[in-house]
């Protein structure tokens, strides 16, 4: 295995230089079986494959075989190379510089270059990408192409957390000379997607599957090792579990089976199981109340449906063991986690006081749950809701929707009360901030401060949390504001998600880094039986 080679250079900032050369490899590349086919499931069928344009899930499964980033993270997200070879940062935390891989060709052929990575940075994303423009207009000053092998960027203020937004979900490397003065949402491309990846796109059967296929100019020589591998999209949670018994499907990912399935598909002879390659993201179920509107615009009402909540039974019936209960926005796992922020506890009395406290009739505000297309373990959990609501008092039903239908309306507000999951993405400056701050009340994405919550102190300490350079200091902000969105409901924080990841014993080298399942898969292999 090799590993990156870095040296510190002088400076307040620790600045890292990564020479190129870095490959993850389990065994040399002589040992590798080439060829075959790796079948897995999308679940939910995604909207579109472009991780530019759509943040869901599934988006970013199969997208992250077909586009990629500059860099890629290992499991302790620590930075590694992709498409970047190496890289500095400036001893004042203003400037980026990024030595680009050398050969690197899009599907169409077309040379990679820092002409690209600009147009990406400072055009689209800016542009189509929410979660990521938030950062960009905020903290970037400048993208500049030194030469066609180096870029250059430049920030307004220091902002640490950024060397961690260079993965495929967040910063994709998007082609120039396909989306440059087009309508980046309604290009032609988006059908048919251009990355730099070792997968290409070959095909996709709505409601069937989607095919990508080995990309034969892929710049990391001897790479990808499969020929191809399919999405097959199967609605029914017991028909994906048949899939994998059969050995029709190789790879599950979290949520493709019902979690009552997980124990008896690990325990079959040809199976693999983990539940690492989530580092990056720290899955947490949320549940979105919409503070536009009686009767969640009221506090008190907020913090009467936390209590009213049984989350211990949730994790544990629902879910049947697979995370734990929530304790504030932060996955407790993650960095400024505060382990002494206060919690919601299972009081039904406590909530029915708290109804009566906020003088809300809330009976007179029917609310519909807008249910996720994640599977039966979500739809028992609208289900639970739902009976616990209408036990305090709400007129509560229930509405269907697909994975397009929710993005949009989640997207454009349109909605009283849902339930989902996010990512946290290494650093709360990247994977929590975006959900709380006023200025990320924005239409267009469910991943942005979709249920319209606003308070300039919070707003302050997101600020100077993310500003700080000393890690401490920014623990002092953090835990502050982990305990002001609590207390004010900001959102619903349920429980930490943590999901397995099944697969055939020989399936290899398929979770490598800190981004799992999302990665390229160019090391992954089967080996023959």
């Amino acid at each position: 295995m090799k590993h990156v080679t870095q040296r510190l250079l002088p400076g307040a900032l620790s600045t890292a230089v990564a020479i190129a050369g870095f490959s993850i490899l389990m065994g040399s590349a002589m040992a590798q079986t080439k060829g075959g086919t790796l079948s897995g499931i999308v679940q939910p069928e995604p909207p579109v494959l472009v991780s530019a344009i759509n943040s869901q899930a599934p988006t970013q499964y199969v997208a992250g075989k077909i586009y990629q980033s500059l860099l890629t993270y290992g499991p302790d997200l620590k930075p590694r190379p992709e498409l970047a070879k190496s890289w500095k940062i400036s001893p004042d935390g203003l400037t980026y510089t990024f030595e680009l891989q050398n050969g690197v060709k899009w599907h169409d052929g077309k040379p990679f270059t820092s002409a690209d990575v600009v147009f990406s940075i400072d055009k689209m994303l800016r542009e189509v990408h929410v979660r990521t423009r938030a950062v960009i207009n905020k903290y970037v000053a400048s993208v500049r192409a030194v030469n066609d092998g180096t870029v250059e960027i430049k920030l307004k203020e220091p902002f640490p957390p950024f060397i961690s937004m260079f993965e495929a979900g967040t910063m994709p490397m998007m082609p120039k000379h396909i989306y440059d003065g087009t309508d980046y949402r309604n290009n032609p491309a988006n059908q048919k997607p251009v990355g730099t990846g070792p997968f290409m796109f070959k095909e996709w059967k709505k409601g069937a599957y989607i095919k990508l296929a080995r990309n034969p100019s892929y710049w990391k020589k001897g790479k990808p090792y499969l020929d191809e591998i399919v999405f097959y999209v199967i609605p029914d949670s017991a028909s994906r579990a048949v899939a994998f018994e059969k050995g029709d499907v190789q790879v599950l990912r979290g949520g493709d089976v019902d979690n009552v399935d997980v124990k008896r598909l690990r325990a079959l002879p040809k199976a693999e199981y983990t539940t690492k390659g989530w580092e990056m993201f720290s899955p947490m179920s949320t549940m979105l109340m919409n503070e536009r509107k009686p009767p969640f615009n009221n506090v008190k009402v907020r913090q009467a449906v936390m209590h009213a909540l049984n989350r211990k039974m949730i994790v544990s019936n629902i879910f049947f063991g697979m995370g734990k209960p929530a304790i504030s926005p932060f996955a407790s796992a993650t960095m400024f986690f505060d382990k002494s922020t206060p919690e919601y506890d299972f009081n039904l009395k406590k909530s029915r006081e708290l109804i009566k406290e906020s003088g809300v009739n809330v009976g007179q505000y029917p609310i519909k749950i807008l249910s996720t297309s994640y599977g039966a373990n979500w739809d028992r959990l609208d289900e639970y809701i739902k009976q616990m609501l209408e036990q305090i008092g709400f007129k509560v039903s229930i509405e269907s929707a697909d994975a397009g239908t929710w993005s949009s309306r989640v997207s454009n507000w349109d909605f009283d009360l849902t339930v989902t999951y996010s990512y946290q993405y290494g650093d709360p400056a990247l994977g929590v901030e975006r959900l709380y701050v006023t200025r990320n009340i924005v239409k267009g994405t469910p991943f942005a401060n979709v249920q319209g919550y606003s308070n300039p102190q919070a707003d302050e300490l997101w600020a100077k949390g993310s500003a700080a350079l000393d890690p401490a200091e920014r623990q002092k902000y953090y835990s502050e504001v982990q305990q002001v969105l609590v207390r004010d409901v900001a959102i619903g924080n349920l429980f930490e998600l943590e999901f397995p990841t099944l697969y055939r014993k020989n399936v290899k080298n398929l979770v490598t880094s800190g981004i799992g399942l999302n990665e390229t898969f160019d090391s992954v292999s089967i080996e023959k039986d």
